[in-house]
């Protein structure tokens, strides 16, 4: 595993490096020259406005995209190649924008075919699984379809099936996304707790509230470039972020 030398002169473990990292659509560059560096146990927030390349970036790290250019190395081994079953394998994993739970599977049978990745055996898959949905508290849907959830429901299912890998790095897109603030809230809760039990996080996030109270660092993405990096009190007052995503008002809400 490689290490990134800190300022006051001594050592943390890099998690994920990118490294000048590159995705092309014909003549429209969706990724551009990004580079980040992610320690263990951290969570890192990535923000933008729509079209930003965001979730182009999240499909390039766990393997749907290949880069145009660029590296990208996980415990310091690159991932270049690598199908998405492979890198979560090694011990990464992302949930999506829209959730894609099997919805004519129960939520035990969501989350036991994701243990299934750690473990041939179905006895244990299920007892992890349990395990897993209680913890996401969804104990009391372990039986139910999981076309018959909710939004929010479905959304703890998502990170139920991700926990279920055994993860050492989760990448969340747009997590948040169409909750009530109060299912916010409780959502900044439980991810809290995934990160204390020493699980890293990336965090692709529109609900600034989220962000703000989750996110140790923040990159802010436009146009598929990275155009500021720093911890969430300095980013929210950063000219060029406030013109390009969050706009005057939000501004004046933080000043």
């Amino acid at each position: 595993m490689t290490q990134r030398t800190l300022a006051e002169g001594g050592y943390r473990l890099s998690l994920l490096e990118l490294k000048g990292v590159c995705k092309n659509f014909g003549g429209l560059k969706a990724v551009n020259q990004v580079s980040l560096d992610l320690e263990e146990r951290e969570i890192l927030g990535i923000i933008g406005p729509n079209g930003a390349g965001k979730t182009t970036l999240f499909n390039t790290i766990t393997g749907f995209y290949k880069p145009n250019e660029g590296e990208i190395r996980f415990e310091g081994a690159s991932l270049i190649d690598l199908k998405p079953h492979q890198i979560c394998h090694k011990g990464m994993v992302r949930t999506f924008q829209i959730v894609k739970p099997f919805l004519q599977l129960t939520v035990l049978e969501n989350v036991v075919i994701a243990a299934l990745n750690r473990t041939k055996s179905v006895q244990e898959a299920t007892a992890k699984a349990f395990k897993t949905i209680e913890f996401v508290g969804l104990k009391d849907k372990v039986d139910i379809l999981a076309t018959g959830l909710t939004l929010p429901h479905r959304k703890r299912l998502e990170l139920a099936r991700a926990l279920a890998t055994e993860p050492k790095l989760i990448l969340l897109d747009e997590v948040m996304a169409g909750l009530t603030p109060t299912e916010v809230d409780e959502l900044i809760r439980l991810l809290k707790e995934i990160n204390e039990k020493g699980i890293t996080i990336l965090l692709i996030e529109h609900v600034m509230r989220g962000v703000m109270a989750l996110s140790k660092r923040v990159i802010v993405l436009n146009y598929g470039e990275k155009i500021a990096e720093g911890v969430p009190e300095e980013i929210v007052k950063n000219r060029q972020v406030i013109e390009a995503y969050l706009g005057e008002e939000f501004g004046k809400a933080e000043s």
